[in-house]
């Protein structure tokens, strides 16, 4: 089985199924299609299949001509129909892993995928979980179900783990250019998948088990929660003192060694930062342990939103003004920069905190036309608003949460009456003629 398999995966002979056709999936999907591999792509949601079979995308940093391409080749096709995994050599599950309401991991999407993997399972596949998750949900939670299908894990099947790196929005790092970090269950799954990712990834680096490669994603993540997390608060003590957290951060990063360099801002968002160190406390917790550091960072992130609207009631004030009915104009709904990927934004918590306290609320987001609907947020339909020299003039406040670059600053600074500035993005300034203040 594995010989026949490796010599399939060299060849660019064997059909790589992709489940899960998000902002992991289609970059994956685009990175073994420009090495010549079919590819299926299998998702639940019957308009994103419907979307790229028709040749079109829905998400910004995958083009519709990319998409087409695939389409007009005859190597790609999305379906909704598990019973097709059974067509696929290699899958790659990259579906979304939440926390509950009790910020537990809730693997329902795991679980559901596999048990499909698992009724249609055949000799001499290769399965990879690649969605992040804690250390031993390959083994623990997927391995069992896999096994129901009386084949035998490293002689009929393979299963190995490799954690998705994507950064959204970043022209300077494809799913093809970076690094990738595989785990398998045993030596057998291992070598298939440094062979399967050797193919169409600029470098490979094998890892002992699962759970290292696991662990691997939650410690990169970690660390980058617990350091916005310090940078978060020393904003808040560098306020109170009137010092400019961003020139303090400016000063530092010219230290050639010893530091690196993060930034504040209105809180976390996205898939990754928000969510996946709490992986880790949770399992600290089954072990009877606890993490400190991360749920100490864990707060500090989470009551940034509630710091920027306090922040913006005290402004407000000074201009004998109260949240409610001011009209306030919220500029970015996605969680950072040039993209299009709205999860875990705190952009939603200050839209919520500000509709509550009464304040006549829009938003532009050139990015997100339309506010989607978010599993842990309830706010109204809207759309974003265009961005006119009549609409800045009437806002009592002006509110930067995302620092798009296609923000002209001077434009906005010079038509704004006050602005309340999270991202540093008014530095850029040569024109004003309001009040800016940060937050």
């Amino acid at each position: 089985m594995l010989k026949n398999l490796k010599n399939k995966i060299e060849s660019q002979n064997s059909i790589i199924g992709i489940i899960g056709l998000g902002y992991v999936g289609l970059p994956l999907i685009s990175a073994f299609f420009n090495k010549g591999f079919q590819v299926i792509g299998f998702d639940v949601d019957s308009k994103k299949v419907e979307t790229l079979n028709a040749g079109k995308s829905y998400i910004k940093h995958i083009s519709n001509e990319e998409v087409d391409k695939w389409r007009i080749s005859g190597k790609f096709e999305a379906t909704t129909d598990s019973a097709r995994l059974a067509e696929a050599d290699v899958l790659l599950i990259c579906v979304p892993t939440p926390l509950n309401d009790t910020r537990d991991p809730d693997l329902t999407y795991v679980e559901k995928t596999t048990e499909s993997i698992a009724r249609t399972l055949r000799k001499g596949q290769l399965i990879i979980l690649e969605s992040t998750t804690y250390p031993t949900t390959t083994r623990d939670v997927m391995l069992p179900i896999l096994e129901t299908s009386s084949l035998i894990v490293g002689e009929d099947f393979f299963l190995a783990y490799s954690p998705e790196r994507e950064d959204p929005g970043n022209p300077d790092f494809t799913a093809a250019g970076i690094p990738k970090v595989v785990g398998g269950y045993d030596p057998q799954s291992l070598e298939l998948a440094v062979a399967l990712y050797s193919q169409s990834i600029v470098k490979v680096i094998p890892v002992s088990s699962c759970e290292v490669a696991e662990a691997c994603k939650i410690l990169e993540n970690t660390y980058r929660a617990v350091n916005i997390a310090l940078v978060n608060e020393l904003k808040m003590l560098f306020d109170r003192m009137g010092i400019d957290i961003w020139e303090v951060i400016d000063a530092a990063k010219t230290k050639p060694f010893g530091f690196q360099a993060f930034y504040p801002g209105p809180g976390l968002g996205g898939h990754c930062i928000p969510i996946d160190p709490f992986y880790l406390t949770w399992l600290a917790r089954k072990q009877g342990l606890t993490t400190r550091f991360i749920e100490l960072a864990g707060e500090v992130n989470s009551r940034m939103p509630d710091y920027v609207i306090t922040r913006l009631a005290e402004f407000l004030n000074e201009q004998g003004k109260p949240i409610k009915n001011s009209k306030i104009l919220l500029l970015g709904v996605a969680y950072k920069k040039d993209v299009d990927d709205p999860r875990e934004s705190p952009s939603f918590v200050l839209m919520e905190e500000l509709l509550k306290r009464g304040a006549d609320l829009s938003y532009n987001d050139p990015h997100v036309p339309h506010l989607p609907k978010m599993r842990h947020h309830d706010l109204p339909e809207m759309s974003s608003c265009e961005l006119t020299e009549k609409l800045l003039s009437e806002q009592d406040c002006v509110l930067i949460a995302t620092d798009h670059s296609a923000y002209d600053c001077n434009f906005i600074t010079s038509h704004s009456k006050f602005i309340l500035d999270t991202r540093n993005f008014t530095k850029l300034a040569t024109m004003a003629t309001g009040i800016i203040r940060k937050a």
